[in-house]
């Protein structure tokens, strides 16, 4: 309690942490959309075909050994990366309230 306050009263929430607890879940929510989205227009990319070729002498080396393309795997990082974003803004949120 401050000099000024009385009993009971408490004062009001700074401007910042006004903004902070508006901008910060809103960012997280926006990673999370243009993640899904980035990955679910990433998937056009077809799988890669396997051959055998006993006789050629020569190593084929795929573009990238994952299963999913490129695209798919920045949209899924950058959607953890807005869940992440979301659940230190709700650790954060419930740990102040106590």
């Amino acid at each position: 309690m401050g000099d000024n306050n009385t009993l009971g009263e408490q004062r009001p929430p700074r401007p910042s942490r006004k903004l902070a607890a508006v901008v910060v879940p809103m960012l997280g929510l926006i990673a999370v959309i243009v993640g899904l989205i980035v990955a679910w227009k990433g998937k056009d990319e077809p799988i890669g075909w396997f051959s055998y070729a006993p006789l050629s002498n020569q190593t084929f080396v795929a573009n990238g050994t994952a299963f999913i393309s490129q695209g798919t795997q920045l949209g899924l990082a950058v959607a953890v990366l807005g869940l992440l974003i979301l659940a230190f803004w709700a650790g954060h949120t419930v740990g102040r309230r106590r």
